[in-house]
């Protein structure tokens, strides 16, 4: 009787396994592709935002290129053509330029 209980539980075991085993495997996967390299650009935009400073050449998500005249924790007033002055939500920057760009 202990012996046809123990192949019950394993034959449990095995199903449970082939039952639930892809659906795991298929969090894992996604996991790995989608969530995980989405918190990592999520990081580093967080990052980019952070360093603002005074000076800096940037783009907006709208593409106008602009110099930063002044910075608080919410918005960004930039200067555009040497004349403009434009304020913009500090998270509507989208990348800094670089000297060489």
């Amino acid at each position: 009787m202990f012996l046809a209980t123990a192949e019950q539980a394993s034959g449990g075991i095995e199903s449970l396994l082939m039952t639930y085993g892809p659906l795991v495997l298929m969090f894992v996967v996604l996991y790995f592709l989608l969530i995980r390299p989405q918190q990592k650009r999520q990081k580093t935009r967080n990052m980019m935002l952070g360093n603002l400073k005074k000076g800096d050449k940037v783009v907006t998500i709208g593409g106008l290129h602009g110099t930063i005249l002044e910075l608080t924790d919410d918005t960004v007033i930039l200067r555009v053509n040497d004349v403009t002055k434009l304020t913009f939500e500090r998270s509507a920057i989208n990348a800094v330029q670089t000297a060489s760009e």
